[in-house]
């Protein structure tokens, strides 16, 4: 029957997929609609902060016939900063109860309320002449974000064939950085990071949430957890056939029953579970190892600060916004490499790499900034921050999110992805509520900081990541079996005699 309606979708060879229109498509709508939200709000108040910090003093004066304090100022536009990162934290809490009760594709799909709502209020926050509303909106911001950073890569990941797992699952970050761009475009003078601009250039971020929620239903959700976790193999293959473009699916369906299989006896696991679970102390200690050295090796120092990075390198006041806009070049085009070479040169490669690269460019920063000739500063400041951005985009910034996916089976998933976003986003806060004062305190020594977690990061990766290029999520974790010192069961050819309803029971659910 099946060999009569494939015609001209001839399948493919079990270990080789192809990327679809059906997979690209699900892949651009989750990504733009989802990471666009993360990138757009880290660097959308970054140029224009004395304009924002204008209408804060305007609106104080008003209410109080005096104006703001300047310690008062500078608060406030910390906590404008650094609330984003804390919504995200927020966020990432909720995110594994979220993707096991509504599904991957359907927690997107929720999460885009937590974008639209706050760019509303943002974008009449002027009018409403209430600074609190966009305080308020970044924190919200900040919780789409931290269920989007963990909900997309799980979705992209299990959506993913395995020879182009590594490649969707940069998505996230290339869209990142595409948000990132953007924002840096929108946010000049010249365009909206004006006086009269700035409510429309906060307000964009509601325009890709629209655009999510009117194509993502028309795609499928993850066949991965369609299969284990709801137990419904034909949606499972209608999903698969979409995805491939094949009909003969079989391979893909025995993959995620053996997973099924592996993973029986665990059930599924909870945090608190996570943290006691022999089998999976390596993988836990590498996410939370990886999401630390992301964030704490500086790249949001650079993305909230990026002006004052500039100033104290020499650039002029009036130039900052454009050197600005060529580091957001510099970071797509290394991160697009990164997805383009991800799958080539595997996951090990682009993460040594890149920190060898970024530890050495904070070493270049931090001599340029103690010893800079007054007439040429800025050259010199600008090519160790770019060397920096092209270091942490070809392999910190995007290939964690492929290695977290990548490491945990189905059952440990979801809470896995709510600590590594607890990581993430605390260590994102720390940096963006930290580094000025510590940049106020030390001064160029503060770059030595990054220089010295990227050393410490590297060694980490070098010692205990595997390559997981080109394996089955249970081979992956068969490597890590070896470190944790347990043993896996591995299935032998009984595993064909599985039905759909057979052994795979429903898992036991323990509590957070």
């Amino acid at each position: 029957m099946e060999n009569k309606e494939t015609g001209p979708l001839r399948p493919a060879s079990p270990k080789e997929g192809r990327l679809q229109p059906t997979l690209l498509l699900a892949t651009l709508s989750a990504a733009f609609g989802s990471a666009f939200q993360y990138g757009y709000n880290i660097a959308v108040v970054n140029t224009p902060h004395k304009v924002l910090k204008a209408f804060y003093n305007e609106t104080y004066f008003e209410r109080h016939g005096a104006p703001m304090d300047e310690k008062v100022t500078l608060l406030l536009w910390a906590c404008t900063v650094s609330m984003f990162p804390l919504g995200g934290l927020l966020g990432s809490l909720v995110v594994g109860l979220l993707v096991d009760k509504c599904g991957r594709k359907g927690t997107l799909l929720m999460n885009n309320v937590f974008a639209i709502v706050p760019a509303i209020l943002m974008g009449v926050s002027k009018v409403a002449k209430a600074w609190e509303l966009i305080i308020f909106s970044r924190v919200v911001l900040g919780v789409c974000a931290g269920i989007s950073y963990s909900a997309l890569p799980m979705y992209l990941g299990e959506l993913a064939p395995k020879n182009l797992r590594g490649t969707l699952g940069t998505m996230t970050e290339v869209f990142v950085i595409v948000g990132v761009f953007l924002a840096q475009i929108f946010s000049l003078q010249a365009i909206l990071g004006n006086p009269t601009g700035w409510p429309v250039l906060l307000a964009i971020t509601g325009i890709p949430a629209l655009l999510q929620l009117l194509s993502l239903p028309f795609f499928p959700e993850s066949p991965r957890y369609t299969l284990i976790q709801r137990r419904d193999e034909e949606t499972a293959r209608q999903a698969l056939r979409a995805l491939r473009g094949r009909t003969n699916v079989d391979d893909e369906i025995e993959e995620m029953r053996l997973e099924a299989q592996a993973e029986q006896a665990e059930g599924q696991l909870s945090v608190l579970n996570l943290f006691t679970f022999r089998p999976l102390r390596w993988q836990l200690i590498s996410i939370i190892v990886l999401m630390a050295g992301q964030q704490l090796s500086g790249i949001n120092a650079i993305n909230y600060y990026a002006d004052t990075i500039y100033a104290s390198a020499g650039v002029q006041a009036g130039h900052s916004q454009y050197v600005t806009v060529g580091a957001g070049v510099v970071n797509i085009v290394m991160t697009v490499i990164s997805a383009l070479t991800v799958e080539l040169l595997g996951r090990r490669c682009l993460l040594l790499a890149g920190y060898g690269v970024c530890g050495s460019a904070c070493l270049g920063l931090t001599l340029v900034l103690l010893f800079q000739v007054r007439t040429t500063p800025g050259p010199l400041g600008i090519i160790c921050v770019f060397t920096y951005i092209a270091g942490h985009s070809i392999g910190p910034s995007p290939v964690p999110s492929v290695v977290r996916t990548e490491i945990f089976l189905q059952s440990s998933r979801p809470a896995a992805f709510m600590v590594d976003g607890a990581v993430h986003w605390l260590t994102n806060f720390i940096i963006g509520f930290v580094f000025p004062s510590i940049q106020a305190l030390i001064g160029a020594y503060s770059f030595l900081i990054f220089a010295g977690i990227c050393l410490l990061t590297a060694v980490y990766v070098y010692l205990v990541i595997p390559e997981t290029k080109g394996k089955t999520f249970v081979e992956i974790n068969q490597i890590f079996a070896k470190r944790n010192g347990v043993e896996m069961t591995e299935k032998k050819e009984e595993k064909t005699e599985v039905t759909p309803h057979g052994p795979l029971t429903p898992a036991r659910e323990t509590a957070f």
